[in-house]
């Protein structure tokens, strides 16, 4: 099984302009991103797509692969499914593609080593993960993508809302059961499968919720949610980053 790495990275942010280039410890955060992934040696190859030269040059001055794509894909997912038909166009073929945010320098490889174990299942099209959510605020905040799933861990519907509906009020005591799960959005997809959900029109409850994921289930895709005790921590902010620069020094990370 061959596998890559596409790491999505857009100067261009609503709360925080050309946060992929922010310094942490001088390094640019798409390269923390990066080096995480790639120093993981879990893929046959690892790139940053990017529709900025700015952001191209950072990563080639760091020694890192980058791809140009353009500034009208509307998501990471359509970033990676470009990357791919690059890269079959200059004869180079992938089996497996992981979406890996650009804004989550804490990655860590327990994490995409999960994703990876999803394929181990053949008839398994795309993998994500998802975490027990400890604190109840969490269900309730629509910021908070929540997951539900059924056996073998197969996601039967991803929402803001809270789910599943706790009916007899018992919130607290439900969440030290593994009632409620939070969407990490990390996402390995076969190819093949890249390539057709990308063609998909947008779908009626991926319109009301804004989560392209359910496009795919209301296609019929399989997708696995795999659990995982780590979280993860993107930056959107200046703020954000402050935070995440000091969890970086608090527990020497290099």
């Amino acid at each position: 099984m061959k596998t890559i790495a596409i790491i999505p990275a857009r100067y261009q942010s609503s709360r925080f302009e050309g946060k992929p280039l922010a310094l942490i410890n001088n390094k640019p955060m798409i390269m923390w991103v990066y080096n995480s992934v790639k120093n993981s040696n879990l893929f046959n190859e690892v790139l940053v797509a990017t529709d900025d030269d700015r952001i191209l040059k950072e990563v080639k001055k760091h020694d890192g692969k980058a791809i140009m794509t353009s500034s009208s894909l509307s998501c990471g997912t359509e970033r990676c499914k470009a990357v791919i038909d690059i890269l079959e166009q200059q004869g180079e073929y992938f089996d497996i593609a992981v979406n890996i945010q650009g804004d989550e320098p804490l990655i860590k490889k327990e994490q995409i080593q999960k994703v990876l174990d999803g394929f181990s299942d053949k008839r398994v099209d795309i993998v994500t993960l998802c975490k027990e959510i400890e604190d109840y605020k969490d269900v309730e905040d629509s910021n908070v993508v929540k997951v539900v799933c059924g056996k073998n861990n197969k996601a039967l519907y991803f929402s803001r809302s809270p789910i599943p509906f706790d009916r007899e009020n018992k919130k607290e005591n439900n969440i030290n059961k593994g009632i409620y799960f939070k969407h990490i959005g990390i996402y390995g997809y076969k190819t093949d499968v890249l390539k057709e959900i990308c063609s998909l029109p947008e779908s009626l409850l991926e319109r009301i919720e804004k989560l392209e994921q359910l496009r795919w289930l209301e296609n019929g895709y399989n997708i696995i949610a795999n659990k995982t005790n780590i979280d993860t921590i993107g930056v959107d902010t200046p703020q954000d980053l402050e935070n995440v620069i000091r969890i970086i020094n608090k527990n020497n990370i290099i």
